[in-house]
Formats: structure tokens, sequence, C-alpha cells
């Protein structure tokens, strides 16, 4: 799957809509908050604020996402675009 798909997909069917977060394609809810985004690497970020949802994303592949500054952002993993197939179960996991 592409952003593009996943992008197509989601905001079909969720009040989602595309816009960006500095500089990064993102995927954010009416109230402005970022739910994924796609990464420079080619991965996509994801919001798992569900403790067991997170820890299920890191066992499966996906890494704790840090956007470069030398710290992890708390409840986010970066899903690499290997993982492109599992993107939109994490996105709809974060919704």
């Amino acid at each position: 799957m592409t952003w593009e798909e996943l992008v197509a997909d989601v905001t079909a069917r969720h009040p989602l809509h595309e816009s960006k977060m500095f500089g990064m394609p993102c995927l954010k809810r009416e109230n402005g908050k970022v739910v994924a985004g796609f990464w420079k690497d080619g991965g996509i970020t994801v919001k798992l604020t569900d403790t067991a949802a997170r820890e299920a994303a890191l066992a499966a592949g996906a890494q704790p996402f840090d956007p470069g500054m030398g710290k992890v952002m708390k409840e986010w993993v970066l899903v690499p675009a290997t993982m492109s197939g599992d993107w939109l179960g994490f996105v709809e996991q974060a919704i």
C-alpha cells in the first residue's frame, strides 16, 4: 500500500483529512491532532495510545519513533515501508 492509497482509504471512512506537520504529510483528526504521518524514509509514523497495540506493533517489526532529535516520542511508532501491507491496520488502531 502506498501513502496515497492509505489516505484515500482512511479519509473515505473516517473524519480525517490530509495535512502537514513539520513538512511531513500526515493524517489529522477534525480537532487537529495527528494520527499518522508519512516519514521521509518511506515508512509511516502512527500514534498508538493503547499500550498493548503499541507493544504488538513493536513486536511485529515497528520501531519507537525518534524524529531525529535524540528523543523517542511517547506513544509513537515508525512502521517501515517493508510493512506497508500492515499500515492500514495500524492506522485503524490509532483512530
